[in-house]
C-alpha cells in the first residue's frame, strides 16, 4: 500500500507492521468483518419473519396449521446447530440444482444419484463453473443466510409464541367486548403488547446468533475466523513476503474484542428498547419506570 513496502527486508518494525498490516491479504482479512455485520443484519429481521409465522402457525385454530407450527419448533430446535447446518446447506444446495436441472435438462436419461454422487447437468450447476469468484461467494453467504434463519426461527417462534400467551386474556376479552373481531384484536392489542413479554429472550437469541456467525467458516465462507487461522499460522520467507512465528493468539484476541464490543453495544441498546416497551406497561419493569417518574 505504500511506496516504501517494496523491499520488506530493508523496513525497520513500525514501518514493516505499517505494510504487514496493509496488504491485500489483510484487507481480506477486514472486509470479513463486514461480512459477519451484513450476515448479522441480513438474518436477524429475516429469522424474525420466520419467527413471527411460526408463532402465529402455531397458535393457529386450524389444526394442520397449527401441527406445522408446532413441529417447525420442535424439530429445528432439538437438532444441533453444526449437524443441521452441514446438513441443511447440501440438502438446499442439492435442492435448487435437482429443480434447475428438471427444468433446464428435461432430456436428461442419467440418474442423478449415482452411488453418493449427485450429478446434474452444466446448466443446473449453481453457480455455473463459468461463473466469477463473487458470484460464488454470494451464492454460499446466500445459502447461510436462509441456514442462519431457518434455525434462528425456530428459537425466534418459540419465544414469540409464549409472548403471545403471557398477555393476559382479560385484554383480549375485553377487546372483543367492545367489538373488535379476532384479526383486529391480534393486531392491536395482542401484537403490541407481546414484545414486552418476548424481547427477553429474543436478546438473548440476538446475543446467540452474533455467537454463532464464527459457524460460518463450517460453510466454507473466508469468514474472520478463517482468516485468523490463515493469518495467524506461522509463515517462513518461501510462502510470503512477511514471514512470523505462529500469531493466532493475537488475531483470535481480536476476535475476541471484536465479539465483546458486539454484544456490550447490543445490551446497551437492547436494555433502552426494554425501557421503552416496558413504559405503561402492566409489568414489573413497567411499575419500576412507575416508580422512577414519580419518586
Amino acid at each position: 500500500m505504500f511506496s516504501y513496502c517494496s523491499d520488506p527486508d530493508t523496513l525497520g518494525t513500525v514501518r514493516w507492521f505499517s505494510c504487514y498490516l496493509t496488504n491485500g491479504v489483510h484487507w481480506s482479512f477486514y472486509l470479513s468483518f463486514l461480512k459477519v455485520l451484513v450476515l448479522l443484519a441480513i438474518t436477524a429481521p429475516v429469522a424474525l419473519s420466520f419467527g413471527f409465522g411460526g408463532a402465529m402457525a402455531a397458535r393457529s385454530h386450524i389444526p394442520p396449521v397449527s401441527w406445522l407450527g408446532k413441529g417447525y419448533i420442535a424439530i429445528v430446535r432439538g437438532v444441533p446447530d453444526i449437524a443441521f447446518f452441514l446438513f441443511f446447506v447440501i440438502a438446499l444446495d442439492q435442492g435448487f440444482e435437482w429443480i434447475r436441472h428438471k427444468v433446464l435438462c428435461p432430456g436428461w436419461t442419467d440418474p442423478i444419484r449415482q452411488g453418493s454422487d449427485f450429478i446434474v447437468c452444466q446448466q443446473a450447476k449453481l453457480p455455473l463453473g463459468s461463473a466469477p469468484e463473487w458470484a460464488h461467494e454470494t451464492y454460499g453467504f446466500f445459502l447461510a443466510v436462509i441456514t442462519f434463519s431457518i434455525v434462528f426461527g425456530a428459537f425466534a417462534a418459540n419465544v414469540l409464541f409464549g409472548g403471545m400467551r403471557a398477555v393476559p386474556h382479560a385484554q383480549l376479552e375485553t377487546a372483543e367486548a367492545y367489538g373488535m373481531n379476532r384479526r383486529q384484536t391480534f393486531w392491536k392489542i395482542l401484537v403490541p403488547q407481546m414484545w414486552v413479554y418476548a424481547l427477553p429472550g429474543l436478546s438473548n437469541l440476538w446475543m446467540v446468533l452474533i455467537k454463532a456467525t464464527p459457524l460460518l467458516f463450517l460453510l466454507g465462507i473466508e469468514d474472520i475466523v478463517y482468516w485468523a487461522r490463515e493469518l495467524g499460522g506461522t509463515k517462513t520467507s518461501r510462502f510470503t513476503d512477511y514471514p512470523h512465528g505462529d500469531w493466532r493468539m493475537w488475531y483470535f484476541l481480536v476476535l475476541l474484542l471484536f465479539y465483546l464490543g458486539m454484544t456490550r453495544v447490543s445490551e446497551l441498546g437492547l436494555e433502552k428498547l426494554m425501557r421503552r416497551l416496558s413504559h405503561g406497561q402492566a409489568t414489573s419493569g413497567g411499575e419500576l419506570l412507575r416508580k422512577e417518574t414519580t419518586a
